[in-house]
């Protein structure tokens, strides 16, 4: 920061010159220093623009849920991650609350939300989550695709938020975009649900993968109305 110092003599306008010439050197140097992600999980997140999520003061989603072509779910989210604050609307009811205050009224709207939300910002949530297990495989055959990708397994511990010890494999390519991923409740061996990443739109820098389907079809998980705010 500049610092405006009373001029009361030539000397002292030097003396004002070189600090403010030092100060503008320092914040140009800082301003030149990038962050360079080295761990699957950061290079994951900063593939998909987590860098602009500090600029985000609002974000807006619609989650859609289809099975055999009717849509069994619907639910509206206006979310102010800098105020904690949540707004769900879901057919005729409106809940809002702060996610720093959850009780019995809006318990339910909370779980859905952290729900619709680690579905929308999955790339994301490899990062910012606390209390998991990380582990990667460099080479393996994706389950849908039966290509070759790369595999990150996330493992929740068996304490803490409204689903533990569950266990998340996300497939990805050299481009660090996940193209499926494996849900298996509570560590199971077996799959739970498997689903496509696709449909990556840019939302004001945040890369958001709005659709995900079954490989049969008969299943499909979208987004709509996807707005990020600054």
């Amino acid at each position: 920061m500049k610092k405006y110092i009373a001029l009361l003599s030539l000397f002292a306008i030097t003396i004002s010159c070189n600090e403010n010439s030092k100060t503008a050197t320092a914040t140009q140097d800082e301003a030149e220093v990038t962050f360079t992600p080295t761990t699957e999980a950061e290079k994951i997140a900063y593939a998909n623009g987590i860098e602009n999520w500090d600029n985000i003061t609002q974000l807006d989603f619609t989650f859609n849920v289809d099975r055999g072509g009717n849509t069994v779910a619907k639910r509206s989210w206006s979310w102010k991650p800098k105020q904690n604050e949540v707004t769900m609307t879901a057919a005729s009811d409106t809940v809002t609350y702060n996610r720093a205050s959850v009780d019995s009224t809006s318990m339910a709207a909370d779980q859905g939300f952290i729900n619709d939300k680690y579905w929308l910002l999955a790339p994301y949530q490899i990062l910012w989550d606390e209390g998991t297990t990380v582990t990667v495989n460099d080479s393996v055959m994706s389950p849908l695709s039966r290509k070759r990708s790369h595999k990150l397994t996330l493992l929740y511990g068996d304490e803490g938020g409204y689903t533990p010890g569950d266990a998340y494999d996300f497939y990805y390519g050299d481009d660090y975009r996940i193209t499926e991923w494996v849900f298996r409740k509570a560590n199971a061996s077996e799959p739970s649900m498997i689903t496509t990443f696709e449909g990556y739109e840019d939302i004001n820098g945040l890369q958001i993968a709005t659709d995900h389907k079954s490989e049969d079809g008969s299943f499909r998980l979208y987004f709509t109305d996807v707005k990020a705010y600054n």
